[in-house]
């Protein structure tokens, strides 16, 4: 395995090198950075297009030029980076790091989120292949793919932003709006569950009164303009969380592990107030040890819960079932900053930028001016990945549905939970594995567009500025970032290849 991930090392280097000597030619070549400068008539022109050309190195050939950010770059290695300067003389390097993490924050999300839902989306359709639900995720997912990213930004813009705004200023639900949310609700949450005209029955009438009920409710309470959570809705997502893990990976049956999972959720319940002192404003630090606290709750409950035979099972479920207990408690603290959140900022959802200029709120009300911000560009670049994850992910279960092994386990009595997870799943996710690689790679490419239209400060908006200002340097860092990224992911991709077959690490 070693040796093939150091000669899959050698040919991405190649690989990349032969890329970066065809960018940085195409760059160069794709205009001239002097033209407008040559027909100004500023009375400085002669010193603008002296210090651009030296800023440049206009006068040195093209393979100097090349060979000197090339060596640049070498110098990453010892942690010494130097990619030059752009067309105004500012280091290409610092402008990188802040461009790059804006991007990388907003594709990584999008990209975990993309995973999650497409995979749970294309296991259901697969499971209830050609029913109703099926042809309606099909046509959606379909819709989403083929939309152009420009036009679906602007259509964000409009309804989740601008219209959003107006409606937040004062929040209202009339009740034919709750009675159509409620019965579109029910009618997926039937779709997705199935079973026989009563069972479908019992869940849409369920679901639609629920979903009616707490529409109405929030409303009348003033729900939208000062949300709270509480333990009570922590309580029971997590309790949820617990069961439904359980259920989907070892069974209700287990009860070592549904003990060991409801264990850490109790655990949860006590710290959310022994840990809220802590969140007021909380550092890095304590944020990242109270994530390995919680992970070591969970793993302690599940190796005293979980006996011999399911210990494994009870420890990994458990540490899950304790990280989503802890987020729910730092959501449940940013949604109580909400009303203070909107009296600094009355329209909450910004159209343009990746942060609100000269913001003053505290703690949780930066965090919420930051996650506002993300969230328009990336429920966009989710939205496009999740078509390609549910059809890879319905397709693959298909293929792996079908063949003689899941027969062979069904035909061995064992129950459709394990032969979906623990048969199909698994084999499943050797094509999913690469399409993650390399859609990584694209979402940092199609940024580019994203971020044109939601005024991102960007590795699209440097690109972009560097390729219109025919200024080589911001090109070959955008590239530089996003080549490394598909080296990376598909290194990642080989390994995880390794992990679910076996056979592949002979």
């Amino acid at each position: 395995m070693i040796k093939f991930i150091l000669k899959r090392l050698g040919i991405s280097l190649l690989v990349l090198l032969g890329g970066s000597l065809l960018m940085f030619v195409l760059t160069i070549n794709s205009g001239d950075p002097l033209e407008d400068y040559r027909e100004s008539n500023d009375r400085n022109k002669e010193q603008i297009i002296a210090a651009i050309t030296r800023n440049l190195r206009l006068d040195d050939a093209w393979y100097e030029r090349y060979w000197e950010w090339l060596r640049g770059v070498s110098g990453c290695v010892v942690g010494k980076c130097d990619l030059g300067t752009n067309i105004n003389g500012n280091d290409v390097t610092v402008l990188l790091g802040n461009a790059a993490g804006s991007t990388l924050r907003l594709v990584f999300i999008a990209t975990i989120l993309a995973i999650f839902i497409g995979i749970a989306v294309g296991i259901v359709t697969a499971i209830r292949q050609y029913s109703g639900f099926d042809y309606v995720v099909t046509f959606l997912t379909f819709l989403f793919f083929s939309l152009p990213v420009f036009w679906a930004a602007v259509l964000l813009k409009e309804y989740g932003a601008i219209r959003y705004n107006d409606w937040i200023a004062d929040p209202q639900i009339s009740p034919l709006q709750a009675i159509i949310a409620a019965l579109v609700l029910a009618f997926v949450l039937q779709s997705v569950l199935g079973g026989d005209w009563r069972r479908r029955l019992i869940t849409g009438g369920v679901t639609a009164v629920f979903v009616f009920a707490a529409l109405t409710y929030f409303t009348s309470v003033g729900w939208w303009r000062a949300p709270a959570l509480g333990i009570g809705i922590v309580a029971v997502v997590a309790i949820a969380t617990a069961v439904g893990l359980t259920a989907l990976v070892a069974g209700l049956n287990n009860r070592r592990v549904l003990y060991s999972t409801l264990t850490t959720v109790a655990v949860g319940i006590v710290s959310y107030y022994a840990v809220s002192p802590l969140l007021e404003a909380p550092t890095i630090v304590v944020l990242l040890v109270l994530l390995v606290v919680a992970i070591a709750v969970g793993l302690v409950s599940g190796y005293f819960w979980g006996g011999y035979s399911s210990r494994r099972t009870a420890m990994s479920l458990s540490a899950i079932t304790a990280v989503v207990m802890g987020l729910l408690i730092l959501v449940d603290r940013a949604v109580y900053a909400w009303a203070e959140f909107l009296n600094l900022k009355p329209r909450p959802i910004s159209t343009i930028g990746s942060s609100t200029p000269n913001f003053r709120g505290e703690y949780w009300e930066s965090i919420l001016d930051n996650a506002t911000q993300l969230l328009l560009p990336t429920i966009l670049l989710t939205l496009i990945s999740v078509a390609s994850y549910s059809r890879y992910t319905r397709s693959s279960m298909l293929e792996t549905m079908n063949q003689d092994y899941v027969r062979t386990a069904r035909s061995k009595g064992l129950s459709e939970r394990v032969v979906i997870v623990k048969h199909a799943f698994r084999n499943a996710l050797i094509p999913i594995t690469t399409i993650v690689a390399f859609d990584f790679a694209a979402l940092i490419g199609g940024a580019v567009i994203t971020e044109s239209v939601f005024g991102w400060k960007g590795m699209g908006e440097l690109f972009r500025t560097g390729l219109t200002a025919v200024d080589p340097a911001p090109v070959m860092a955008f590239f530089l970032v996003t080549a490394l990224a598909a080296i990376v992911m598909n290194m990642l991709a080989d390994i995880a290849y390794a992990f679910l077959d076996p056979r592949i690490r002979r």
